[in-house]
């Protein structure tokens, strides 16, 4: 993955899915954006790797049913302390993936709550989309009551800002490696397939035809226009995935802001930063 550009997302897509998105533009307008849409909602399901053993071993696990989408989450329960907080992993993540933030949780006196959002780790389906990440937070906030704070990394902090606009109720909030704009992912995407603008459009009207509303209301930088708790921005300068400028953004619209940004940690790495942490803890302290 490389980005070009300070202000876009860019990713490397498997030449065959680029060579078959481009036989279908030739071929139908319909076929193409529906394959294109496929494509956009279907997330990367990785093993667990051995880092989070220890976390998916000694976590309380069980599926929770999410009524407004009619679909089941695998939760994970990390620590037995009332004092809690709720751990939002991103796109093709999973529960288990912001451990060393929730062993550091524990040290502090903390639980965790974390999920595997629809179509990725242990729960099932294989398409999903960041509203079903939204609805799955809201469902946790009525089982287990108000959490302490609520972290989120990439889509996870997308969507930990939208619930907090639709109410979810924390002290503060911690957003890592966010992007800011659903239409310019969205956008950055065709571009990946090498498809034509217009096909990125259809798609855009497609989606806000099902769910009836405009897609870039569920934008990060959108959201934070509401959102009124303490937040700390996060990000590397280094994010091969998205672009730094996209913190910046959503930085700019909050009202109790924070924003730091560290160097040579990309996307992942910086989840277990030792410093990153230490910020973290220094936060919600």
């Amino acid at each position: 993955m490389k980005r070009h550009k300070k202000n876009t997302y860019t990713n490397t897509v498997p030449k065959p899915i680029i060579y078959t998105a481009k036989v279908l533009q030739f071929i139908s307008t319909s076929l193409v954006v529906e394959f294109a849409k496929k494509i956009f909602t279907t997330p990367i399901k990785y093993k667990i790797p051995k880092r989070e053993f220890e976390m998916n071993k000694n976590s309380n696990q069980y599926y929770l049913n999410i009524p407004a989408i009619d679909k089941k989450i695998m939760v994970y329960e990390f620590g037995s302390s009332p004092k809690k907080v709720l751990l939002v992993h991103g796109w093709s993540g999973r529960g288990t993936q912001l451990v060393k933030i929730a062993e550091k949780l524990l040290e502090l006196g903390y639980s965790t709550v974390s999920f595997d959002a629809p179509a990725h780790g242990k729960s099932a389906g294989k398409n999903s989309i960041m509203l079903e990440f939204i609805e799955s937070i809201l469902e946790i906030e009525k089982k287990y009551g108000q959490f302490d704070f609520i972290i989120g990394h990439s889509l996870g902090g997308m969507a930990t800002l939208n619930a907090i606009k639709r109410g979810f109720k924390a002290q503060k909030a911690v957003i890592i490696a966010s992007g800011d704009s659903v239409n310019d992912i969205l956008n950055d995407f065709v571009k990946k397939l090498k498809l034509k603008k217009e096909i990125g459009n259809k798609m855009r009207m497609s989606f806000e035809k099902k769910f009836n509303e405009p897609m870039e209301s569920y934008s990060a930088y959108v959201a934070a226009k509401d959102v009124t708790i303490p937040v700390l921005v996060m990000h590397d300068y280094d994010d091969d995935d998205v672009p730094y400028t996209a913190a910046e953004n959503i930085h700019q619209h909050l009202e109790s802001g924070s924003l730091l940004l560290t160097k040579g940690l990309g996307h992942r790495k910086i989840l277990g930063d030792k410093y990153v942490i230490s910020k973290i803890e220094e936060f919600i302290q």
